[in-house]
């Protein structure tokens, strides 16, 4: 480990977890959704939906993950909104987890770990997401940013769209599924902190859908399971999944929640409801 007092974003995300649910909302304003809720389709709008749901979620959930792409589609004014909301929902308390999927190598790679981790970016998050595929080594710069600064990474491993499986589970000479080098490899930069009693910031993304889902219960660190919900899943699913990593795993729900808006107690009430469906408090 790196000899600082910080946290790491395991626990903090074991600990949010235990008092609010293991539960990630979603904030995604695609253009349906802003008709859906009366707003404009523009940078207003987006600022509004935005507001209801800091609303909403910032007493109630542990983990709120924006959809990065529905506020570039705005441009500068959508960052701008993009800025304040993770702000405020920081200042709130949630932990905040960019869905961003970034991916590229060296100075590039390291430029993207600044503008999603570093303590001095205006898009600092606790944690974002990450994809592997231009080989696991090629995310060092955003891991080792993700250890120094106390904050996470959730790199893509099996994915629960259908275009995903033909990457994910191919076999490696090895005879292990890439899906499973990622977890594994993942599992290696945890395992300090494991082995310290704690949990590691290198997460995975595993579809709650997926067949031939990778073994998990050597990871150490956080799981996030989209699908659930309107996908498909349920939380039988979750929990055949997650056996052994059942503190860190985060069912991710977005349309079972934000259906019920704009109204603010029942985004609040559908949010309560779905941790208790699918990521009840630790015991």
């Amino acid at each position: 480990m790196n000899g600082t007092v910080t946290p790491s974003f395991g626990d903090r995300l074991a600990a949010a977890g235990a008092d609010r649910g293991r539960l990630c909302v979603g904030i995604d304003p695609h253009p349906g959704l802003l008709r859906d809720w009366g707003l404009t389709v523009d940078a207003r709008g987006l600022a509004d939906f935005s507001r209801i749901c800091v609303e909403a979620f910032a007493d109630s959930a542990a983990l709120v993950k924006p959809q990065v792409a529905f506020f570039e589609r705005y441009g500068s004014a959508g960052y701008a909104v993009l800025e304040e909301t993770i702000r405020a929902l920081r200042d709130a308390g949630c932990l905040v987890l960019a869905d961003a999927k970034r991916g590229d190598i060296g100075s590039t790679m390291a430029a993207y770990a600044d503008a999603w981790l570093d303590d001095e970016s205006p898009l600092a998050v606790d944690a974002v997401t990450v994809s592997p595929y231009l080989g696991f080594g090629s995310l060092d710069p955003a891991v080792s940013l993700a250890l120094e600064k106390g904050r996470g990474v959730f790199v893509l491993a099996a994915t629960s769209n259908p275009e995903g499986p033909e990457v994910q589970r191919a076999d490696r000479a090895d005879g292990t599924s890439v899906a499973q080098y990622v977890v594994d490899s993942c599992a290696d930069r945890n395992r300090p902190f494991v082995e310290a009693g704690g949990y590691g910031p290198c997460g995975v993304v595993v579809g709650a859908t997926v067949t031939a889902a990778p073994l998990l219960d050597r990871l150490g660190g956080p799981v996030l399971l989209p699908g659930v919900g309107a996908q498909g899943a349920g939380p039988d699913d979750v929990a055949l999944l997650t056996r052994g990593v059942e503190p860190l795993a985060f069912a991710n729900v977005s349309r079972g929640v934000l259906r019920n808006g704009p109204n603010v107690h029942d985004l609040r009430k559908a949010c309560a409801q779905q941790a208790r469906i699918f990521a009840g408090p630790a015991a």
